[in-house]
């Protein structure tokens, strides 16, 4: 084999990885444990009819992400950067937004990986905290963050796929009920959907399978079709991984158990499980959970650093290391000091989540509609333009709604 066939192999081997990197980022930074506690919530009160809302996310999901995705890596930058020179000052707010916004859910991401923890071994949720937290801080102190951090996550996703396929065999959802109800819901909650959206779209998770192409050194107009085609396959496992849960819960409501969602009882999530494995469900819940939460953890703290650089252009990658390290610190600390995740807090920051979606996606839209120059020239196909357009009106609709969550906050406080 010459030279240039060798050189030729460890390249495709390369974007292979990180496509394959980028794609479970994203997948598994949208799969929090919020929103398997809101996908149990929603399951048990609206029961089959909650599939059209993961429909409608999945969708929502794919205008989203294919935009981001393509401007990103096709300006060769970082989306505040793209903000920045689309509308000068935007990615200053941008930045602002998405690392204020993931700074706050990544206190609810460390108490939901104590939560997980307490479930598997019984310690408590703070000490279970305390240890995820720090796992994931020597995770990206490693000499090999970067290799680590792609593989822990292919890794968890992988297990947090195999372990929901496996209790939803076991809990024996009708899937003809739900498939039908995907698309002629009986009912249509959008209260429900922005809910979902907000928590699996919004903030910073948009913005971290891009960033993490972009940092592999995957971008330009030549590698536009395999980042199209890593989104789709993104978006795919997504999708697979809330479908696969919302059955795997719909199981059990269907068989008629009625779960406890006052907020006084455990964890309504590991009372599914329960219902469906016993103990041992209460153990597989636990991982699931701890594997959602240690993964945003990781998600909210290197996409959220990422943003950083819009401030320090010079910024090294030692230092953004000890960035990483001071973020999931900082949320760590704020964990511990108040013992949970305060709800006030963490709708305050699902107000925030609600208003950087529609800023970022229509900056980007616009980009792809009149800043070819910034592209390289590159022709933006019409259709996705389009459903861009759609998705932005619907976002700031939602955005709109997630204003009435931040004043209701301010009054609380």
């Amino acid at each position: 084999m010459s030279a240039l066939d060798t050189e030729k192999k460890a390249f495709i081997s390369h974007r292979r990885s990180s496509l394959i990197a980028a794609i479970f980022l994203m997948a598994t930074s949208a799969i929090g444990p919020g929103f398997i506690t809101q996908t149990t919530a929603f399951t048990s009160t609206m029961g089959a009819a909650f599939a059209f809302g993961i429909l409608a996310s999945i969708v929502i999901d794919f205008v989203v992400q294919q935009n981001i995705w393509r401007v990103v890596t096709l300006t060769r930058m970082r989306a505040a950067d793209v903000a920045n020179a689309t509308l000068p000052g935007s990615g200053y707010l941008l930045a602002v937004l998405v690392l204020f916004g993931g700074l706050i859910f990544n206190i609810g991401n460390i108490a939901g990986a104590g939560l997980g923890m307490h479930a598997m071994f019984g310690i408590s949720p703070k000490l279970g905290g305390l240890i995820s937290a720090l796992f994931a801080m020597w995770i990206f102190s490693s000499r090999r963050a970067s290799t680590a951090i792609d593989r822990l996550m292919v890794v968890l996703g992988l297990l947090m796929i195999l372990l929901m396929v496996g209790v939803m065999f076991v809990t024996h959802p009708p899937v003809g009920e739900a498939l039908y109800q995907t698309i002629l819901p009986d009912s249509i909650d959008f209260a429900t959907i922005t809910t979902i959206v907000g928590g699996t779209v919004g903030g910073y998770i948009s913005y971290a399978g891009a960033h993490r192409l972009l940092d592999k050194g995957l971008s330009g107009p030549e590698h536009i079709e395999a980042v199209s085609s890593a989104a789709n396959k993104g978006i795919l496992v997504v999708g697979i991984m809330r479908y696969v849960l919302f059955l795997a819960i719909l199981g059990v409501v269907a068989s008629g158990v009625t779960l406890d969602l006052s907020g006084q009882a455990a964890n309504p999530a590991s009372q599914a499980f329960y219902y469906a494995l016993g103990d041992v469900g209460v153990r597989l819940f636990g991982f699931i959970f701890w594997a959602a939460a240690l993964t945003s953890v990781i998600g909210a703290a290197y996409t959220s650093v990422s943003f950083i650089t819009v401030f320090k252009k010079t910024l090294t990658e030692r230092q953004r290391s000890i960035a990483t390290l001071i973020f999931i610190a900082i949320s760590l600390g704020v964990y511990l000091l108040l013992g949970t995740a305060p709800a006030a807090l963490l709708v305050f920051a699902g107000g925030f989540n609600g208003l950087i979606l529609p800023v970022g996606l229509t900056l980007f839209v616009y980009v792809g509609w009149r800043r070819a120059d910034l592209m390289g020239g590159y022709h933006y196909p019409r259709w996705l333009l389009w459903s861009g357009v759609l998705v932005c009106l619907l976002t700031w609709y939602m955005g709109a709604l997630s204003v009435g969550t931040i004043f209701s906050f301010l009054e609380i406080v």
